[in-house]
């Protein structure tokens, strides 16, 4: 057994957001990247696009392309800030309130694979473990 933690949490992040990525493009016609920047406009509507960008750990041109080609799609609308008007807001279109519906299926079989073959102990251990590393580094 390999134990190289560093090794294989890069490893796995990558091979897991590549499986995400393909399987999003295969059943919505869009990135895994954008299926969560829609879950996050959902939570927080009309949201700031550097807030996005800060959830999402892009830097703001990144996160400008992401935006640009999610609105080509019809998934967001972008307008203008009305307290700022050098910054955009981002909202949901009816199409990417339906496409957060379409994905819902796929992110519960995405965790389910994650977690096959694990106890609900194990799960917790590794909920624990994850969230330390997400919060604590």
């Amino acid at each position: 057994m390999d134990k190289r933690f560093f090794y294989l949490l890069n490893k796995a992040r990558h091979r897991v957001y590549k499986h995400a990525d393909q399987r999003s493009e295969q059943a919505l016609g869009i990135s895994v990247t954008q299926v969560g920047a829609l879950l996050l406009v959902a939570g927080n509507e009309g949201c700031l696009l550097k807030d996005l960008a800060h959830s999402l750990n892009l830097n703001s041109s990144a996160l400008t392309g992401l935006a640009g080609r999610m609105e080509s799609k019809g998934l967001v609308e972008r307008r203008t800030c009305d307290r700022d008007g050098r910054a955009s807001r981002l909202y949901l279109t009816e199409l990417g309130h339906q496409k957060i519906e379409s994905a819902k299926p796929l992110i519960t079989e995405l965790n389910a694979r994650m977690t096959e073959g694990f106890s609900d102990d194990e799960v917790t251990v590794i909920l624990k473990f994850l969230n330390h590393l997400a919060n604590d580094f």
